[in-house]
């Protein structure tokens, strides 16, 4: 891979999750999904980092709900790759608003970062979050 900083480093570690949670699916269903998002979608597997929104959105009307565990388990194979802790701030029974499009965002500013040698911390307070929104 290139320097720590560099997107096209995190552009594959992207795919490299997708590819790994696809897989769980089976061989057959991950090459059916690429070559699905690419006829139907016109999203190729290499445009997925720079298209992630539309893949989601892809992702949603192939799976309708179900779609949500794919995104949850291609999260899950990304914060393997890039090494973040997730820490919840908040009430147990608030669900923070942490989209897979956001999530990705995070992913690729913690591979960006350069000042950073250890683990990315994600902590979402929801008590801030009302203070802005009165």
């Amino acid at each position: 891979m290139g320097k720590r900083n560099d997107p096209k480093e995190f552009n594959q570690i992207l795919v490299e999750s997708i590819d790994e949670a696809f897989l769980t699916l089976g061989e057959n269903a991950k090459s059916l999904m690429y070559f699905y998002l690419d006829t139907k979608f016109a999203i190729s597997k290499q445009d997925i980092p720079k298209r992630v929104d539309d893949f989601s959105n892809a992702l949603e009307q192939i799976f309708g709900q179900a779609a949500l565990q794919i995104e949850i388990l291609i999260m899950k194979c990304l914060n393997q790759r890039v090494d973040c802790t997730y820490e919840w701030v908040g009430p147990k029974w608030l669900v923070p608003d942490l989209t897979f499009t956001k999530y990705v965002i995070l992913m690729k500013l913690r591979c960006e970062e350069t000042r950073t040698n250890g683990n990315m911390e994600v902590i979402f307070n929801t008590e801030a979050q009302q203070e802005q929104r009165i």
